[in-house]
C-alpha cells in the first residue's frame, strides 16, 4: 500500500492568505486544488512537501462571469464537471466544455479544477511511478536521477503535457491571471509554456493560478476536441486534438488546431489557418483541406514512447484524429472519443 507523506494542511480563507503562506513556506509549501493529481504524486514521492495549502475555501478562485466585452473570466477553482456543462461555457467555447467532459471519469471531474488541468505537472512512464519501483531502474532525468529513458543520452526531460483544457485554452486565445508575492500579471497561454519536461511552465515560486480568461470568439464560431486513449474514461490523453474554426457567408474564415500528449508542452499544427481559409464549409473542396491539414498534422507531430501507448501507432493516429475532430467542430457533433 502506498502511503501519504506527512504533512501540516493550511485552509486560507482569502486570496492573500494563500499567497502569503505559501511564501512564508518557500519550495515546502505546495498548493492542492482538487487533488486528483497531486495526491497519487504524493504517495509515489514525486513531491515531499512539510505543508499543503488547499484552496477550497478561497473565494476569488470560483466562478464563471460574462464580462462586459463578452469575455469568460473562469476561475481557477472551477470544476471541471461544472465547467463541462456551464450553458455559457458550452455556447462561447464548445472545445473548452468537450475537453473538461473528457478529462478522467465522472467522479475526478466532480473534484478536478480547471486550474489544476492547466497546472497538471507532466507524465512520462518512467517517473509516474512508485519510489520503489524507480530506485529499482536508478530513477531518471526528471527526479532523482540523470539517465533519460526515453532519448538515449538525452540531456532535457521530454515528460509530455497532458492536460486535455490546455490545447482548446489554446485555440480560443485564452490568457492567464496570476498572482504572487510580486503581485498579478497576465500572461497569454501560448507564452506559458516551456519545452521542458521537468518544469514546462512560466509559474513564479509562491505563484497562484487566479482566473483563465477566454476572449469573445468571432460570429461564426465553431470548435470541437478529440481524445484517443485506450479506454473510455480514467485515462490520460494519448493524444489530445483542439480545434477552432470560424465561418462566415458558408465559408471558413479562419481555423486553429493544437495537440497534446505528444511533447513537454501543447503544440500549435502550422499553417492549418491558411489551409483552410476560404474553403467551403462543405463538399469536396473541403474534404481536400481535411486531408492536407491532418498531412499537415502528421509531418509535424512526433509521439515518444513517454507514455504508455506504441508511439508508432499514435503517430498513425494523429491525421485520423485530426480529421474526426475537424469534422467534428464544423458539423457541431460534439466530442471525439472513441478508438
Amino acid at each position: 500500500m502506498l502511503r501519504m507523506p506527512q504533512f501540516s494542511l493550511e485552509r486560507p480563507r482569502s486570496l492573500a492568505q494563500a499567497i502569503a503562506l505559501l511564501s512564508e513556506h518557500g519550495p515546502a509549501a505546495l498548493p492542492i486544488a482538487g487533488g486528483t493529481d497531486l495526491v497519487p504524486n504524493l504517495k509515489h514521492e514525486l513531491h515531499s512537501p512539510s505543508v499543503l495549502v488547499a484552496l477550497e475555501h478561497v473565494p476569488e478562485l470560483h466562478g464563471v462571469r460574462v464580462l462586459a466585452d463578452g469575455a469568460l473570466s473562469i476561475g481557477a477553482m472551477t470544476r471541471l464537471a461544472d465547467l463541462a456543462l456551464h450553458p455559457e461555457v458550452v455556447a462561447r467555447a464548445p472545445a473548452l466544455a468537450q475537453a473538461a467532459s473528457l478529462v478522467a471519469g465522472p467522479q475526478l471531474r466532480t473534484m478536478g479544477t480547471l486550474g489544476g488541468n492547466v497546472l497538471l505537472d507532466t507524465r512520462c512512464q518512467w517517473i509516474n511511478q512508485s519510489y520503489f519501483w524507480r530506485q529499482a531502474l536508478g530513477f531518471c532525468l526528471k527526479k532523482d536521477g540523470t539517465v533519460c529513458h526515453v532519448v538515449e543520452g538525452g540531456k532535457k526531460c521530454v515528460a509530455a503535457a497532458s492536460n486535455d483544457t490546455a490545447p482548446a485554452l489554446m485555440t480560443l486565445g485564452a490568457t492567464l491571471e496570476l498572482e504572487g508575492p510580486d503581485g498579478v500579471r497576465e500572461i497569454a497561454l501560448d507564452e506559458f509554456w516551456v519545452a521542458d519536461g521537468i518544469n514546462n511552465k512560466k509559474l513564479g515560486q509562491g505563484e497562484l493560478l487566479v482566473r483563465i480568461r477566454v476572449p469573445q470568439q468571432r460570429a461564426g464560431h465553431r470548435g470541437a476536441y478529440g481524445k484517443l486513449r485506450e479506454r473510455g474514461s480514467i485515462d490520460f490523453p494519448m493524444l489530445g486534438v483542439a480545434v477552432r474554426v470560424d465561418i462566415a457567408d458558408e465559408r471558413i474564415r479562419d481555423a486553429d488546431l493544437c495537440v497534446v500528449a505528444l511533447a513537454a508542452r501543447p503544440l500549435r499544427v502550422k499553417r492549418v489557418g491558411e489551409t483552410l481559409a476560404g474553403k467551403p464549409a462543405q463538399g469536396p473542396e473541403l474534404e481536400t483541406a481535411i486531408e492536407a491539414v491532418a498531412e499537415l498534422a502528421h509531418k509535424q507531430c512526433h509521439p515518444l514512447p513517454n507514455i504508455p501507448g506504441d508511439a508508432d501507432w499514435r503517430k498513425e493516429m494523429v491525421p485520423v484524429y485530426v480529421r474526426r475532430t475537424l469534422l467534428a467542430a464544423l458539423t457541431g457533433s460534439g466530442p471525439v472519443h472513441h478508438v
